[in-house]
């Protein structure tokens, strides 16, 4: 559920949109309108790229999949990592971790965990980190910026096309039968504009930001727990301070946290037992 939110979520304000005209007595063909739709469609795309540029534009359809697909951070498993890397680290050195870094998916991770097992002094280590963490939400900022333009311009696009039908309107006063279709027709590009901006665009330059925000705080705690292992720190003492980075109601506890990655719970209580 929390992987598809943002489809569902959009799927839910076009419904409501449809059913509600429906219950008025609208047909949703009456919404259909090529040209309306090219004013709209056409000129926000326009606009966007003139703004943001076509190697921001480009990247729209990779970001829809992205949000479209969106998982939700597993804090859980990165502080189950970490305290797992602080325990070897401690019982076998720092240089134990060389192996343990090639095993690694996250790149971030393995990045930092190498720089800890080749001896860069902590100060440096915290400063390239921090740095891409920094460049990471400044390619995500730029990402979401081209919904965000495109869901201003979006508006202003379906009113420009609303005056171009109401123009070819007045030129055919002359023909009082055809000016209800004629202006029922002119009013559906801003209809269009407008919900494009607040169903589609707007909603998904926020989600965006909001994705980003959560990789930012995982990459932080990822941080926090490397610099905690090069300085030798307990690993209880680790997992209890990236505990801190998770809501409370969400907390695991310490013994969940301590559990060596991928490990089964109740495997674990049963040997305990035994």
């Amino acid at each position: 559920m929390k992987k598809a939110s943002t489809g569902i979520g959009i799927a839910i304000g076009v419904a409501g949109l449809l059913m509600g005209a429906m219950m008025e007595g609208t047909q949703p063909m009456a919404f259909v309108n090529i040209s309306a739709i090219l004013i709209v469609i056409g000129g926000t795309a326009g606009a966007t790229i003139a703004s943001q540029g076509w190697e921001s534009f480009k990247r729209v359809p990779s970001l829809y999949r992205r949000v479209m697909s969106s998982t939700p951070a597993d804090y859980e498993g990165r502080i189950r990592l970490l305290v797992h890397l602080a325990t070897r680290a401690r019982r076998d050195g720092l240089l134990a971790l060389d192996s343990e870094a090639g095993e690694i998916d996250d790149e971030f991770t393995r990045k930092g965990l190498q720089l800890v097992v080749d001896g860069t002094d902590p100060a440096i280590v915290e400063d390239i980190m921090a740095r891409e963490v920094e460049g990471m939400q400044a390619r995500h900022a730029a990402g979401s910026r081209v919904f965000e333009k495109g869901g201003g311009f979006a508006p202003t696009m379906g009113i420009i096309g609303t005056v171009m039908g109401l123009v070819h309107v007045l030129e055919n006063l002359s023909q009082p039968s055809t000016l209800g279709p004629a202006i029922s027709t002119a009013f559906i590009a801003t209809l269009i504009g407008v919900g494009m901006a607040n169903i589609v665009l707007l909603p998904v330059a926020d989600r965006l930001r909001s994705l980003s925000a959560d990789e930012a705080e995982l990459r932080f705690l990822t941080l926090e727990g490397i610099l905690a292992i090069q300085n030798g720190e307990n690993p209880r003492v680790v997992a209890g301070k990236l505990a801190a980075f998770v809501p409370p109601s969400e907390r695991p506890g310490e013994d969940d946290l301590m559990q060596r990655p991928g490990a089964d719970p109740g495997a674990d209580e049963a040997q305990r037992a035994a």
